[in-house]
């Protein structure tokens, strides 16, 4: 099965998040099979907190890639900030 789903990154105490497409059965930092997004928790000022790419996302929800709890509200959140409708995500929630 093929989920989206976050990969940590970054230094202790400082998070750092890819939004990646991957297998099910490989660990949370390994290998990946494209990446979709970033999620940085602590930007500030300038920094870019949330970006994703929206057409690759859809075409991997249409083929039936899952998404966690935690990506699923990140694409709300995305969807809401930028005026955007995520077509695919009524799909991935049945």
């Amino acid at each position: 099965m093929v989920v989206i789903r976050l990969a940590r990154g970054g230094a202790k105490k400082r998070p750092f998040y890819h939004i990646v497409v991957a297998d099910k059965r490989c660990p949370r930092d390994g290998r990946s099979i494209e990446r979709v997004g970033i999620f940085n928790p602590v930007a500030r000022g300038q920094a870019t907190r949330l970006r994703m790419d929206v057409a690759i996302l859809e075409k991997w929800l249409k083929t039936g890639a899952q998404m966690t709890d935690r990506v699923q509200s990140l694409v709300k959140e995305y969807a809401k900030n930028n005026n955007q409708e995520i077509k695919a995500t009524a799909v991935a929630a049945a």
